[in-house]
């Protein structure tokens, strides 16, 4: 559940007014702050999953990448911004973020090198807005991870299961390969999910899921 304060603000009014050392973390969504309860749960279990999955792989290949412990993206067009459940930092583009050292935050696409999201009961924003902001400020690859299969049957197809989508940017516009557990309905039959950014990465879709095994 999330609630929304329906007063619109500027990005700058929101980063100004956003709590420190709040229970519950906060977005801006097309000018609308909205408050949105820490994950917890399988939510919590999966994002903390790859997160330290990913910490892994990066330090195993001596990638100049990392995982902030908190970061804001603000979208091209300056009316949203948003906090992702797991994120991805290229250390030398970081550099060039005039707001990174201040404030933690990110207005370049070449800065994120992979941002992941774990779908929530409000899917639309991941699938729609999210995918839209981010796809926009150029950021080469989006996870999406469907544990629930509560996305729309365009999303996610029929019948719902649980999904994990990987976006890969192409020529400025999001291609999408969907991974599930073992159905033949499946739109890739291999389980082992494709990275375009982490090429050797060993990691299937029944190692996330797993939890709902």
């Amino acid at each position: 559940m999330v609630q929304a304060v329906s007063q619109k603000v500027s990005f700058d009014q929101f980063i100004e007014q956003y709590p420190e050392n709040s229970e519950h973390r906060y977005e801006l969504h097309e000018g609308v702050i909205v408050e949105m309860p820490k994950p917890r749960g399988k939510h919590s279990e999966i994002a903390g999953f790859l997160t330290g999955l990913l910490f892994v792989e990066i330090a195993r290949l001596k990638l100049p990448y990392f995982l902030p412990r908190e970061s804001i993206v603000k979208s091209a067009d300056g009316e949203s911004g948003y906090e992702p459940d797991v994120i991805i930092l290229d250390r030398a583009a970081i550099a060039h973020e005039p707001r990174w050292e201040r404030e933690s935050i990110i207005t370049l696409g070449a800065s994120v090198r992979l941002v992941v999201e774990v779908v929530s009961t409000n899917w639309q924003d991941d699938y729609l807005t999210k995918l839209r902001d981010y796809e926009a400020l150029g950021i080469g690859e989006y996870w999406v991870v469907d544990y629930l299969g509560l996305g729309g049957r365009l999303h996610i197809g029929y019948p719902k299961q649980a999904t994990f989508s990987v976006y890969r940017l192409m020529e400025g516009e999001y291609e999408v390969q969907r991974f599930h557990i073992g159905d033949s309905l499946s739109e890739t039959r291999c389980e082992r999910i494709i990275s375009p950014t982490f090429t050797d990465l060993n990691l299937s879709v029944a190692d996330v899921f797993s939890a709902l095994q």
